[in-house]
């Protein structure tokens, strides 16, 4: 025991389950972060809708959603999610972020515009991410 009578075995155990944590905040899951992804596009759909495309709320939102889907190919691209042409979108030519296994159901992480994934990814990383 230790000066505060705590087990040693019980400080090892609280040590390793904050370690633990704070791994998972620093390296989510593929699914957590989809999950996450798919969250924040509803949120940024209903901020424009009910303030508009330009509000504050909106805007962060869209950006957060885009930093999310790096994260989650830098993460785990081409291994577990690829871009793709989305050839079925109208209006401006987007990417869908392909999922290689569904998860609950799903087979992409939403969609990333492909002038916003021109601009927040370098060339190399666009190549590497399209490797199908």
């Amino acid at each position: 025991m230790f000066g505060n009578n705590k087990p040693i075995e019980s400080q090892a155990s609280r040590s390793k389950a904050l370690i633990d944590e704070t791994a998972e905040l620093l390296y989510p899951s593929v699914e957590k972060l989809v999950k996450e992804i798919v969250a924040v596009n509803h949120a940024w759909k209903v901020a424009c809708e009910l303030f508009g495309q330009d509000s504050p709320l909106s805007i962060s939102s869209r950006d957060l959603k885009t930093c999310l889907q790096v994260r989650l190919l830098r993460s785990y691209a081409p291994e577990q999610v690829y871009l793709i042409e989305d050839k079925e979108s109208e209006g401006e030519p987007l990417y869908s972020l392909r999922l290689r296994e569904p998860i609950e159901d799903r087979h992409y992480a939403e969609h990333l515009p492909m002038r916003r994934a021109k601009e927040v990814l370098t060339d190399k990383e666009l190549a590497q991410f399209k490797n199908v």
